[in-house]
């Protein structure tokens, strides 16, 4: 499933990806506390994610769930970003990420093994 999501949608994942299942007055509680929403955007912000399928609604209480992974969601917007600055080019994309930085050892051999795992 590919789902573009706007920053406010990302804020509401963020907390069912990390708090799993809860009522929308839960997410209401926690975005008011985190960020200063108020009920009525965050109501509005599940409704527009209702309508995308990235959560569902169940009763009782409105029960709101993720539907897609952050994993899928990263994913999406890794490619959605190559595609778009890097001509679909993963290695122009890691070339213009590692540039300039200094990796550690552990790093390095992560990435080795990585490339190893792809081949």
């Amino acid at each position: 499933m590919s789902v573009k999501l706007f920053d406010s949608e990302l804020r509401v994942m963020e907390v069912l990806w990390k708090e799993g299942d809860m009522t929308a007055g839960q997410l209401a509680k926690i975005l008011r506390e985190q960020i200063g929403w108020n009920r009525n955007t965050t109501y509005t912000v599940i409704k527009k994610l209702i309508e995308k399928e990235a959560i569902t609604r169940r009763e009782p209480n409105f029960m709101c769930s993720a539907r897609i992974s952050r994993q899928e969601v990263q994913q999406q917007e890794t490619t959605a970003l190559i595609d778009r600055l890097f001509d679909g080019s993963a290695e122009f994309f890691l070339s213009a990420y590692l540039r300039g930085r200094a990796l550690s050892e552990g790093e390095i051999a992560q990435l080795k093994e990585l490339v190893e795992t792809l081949k």
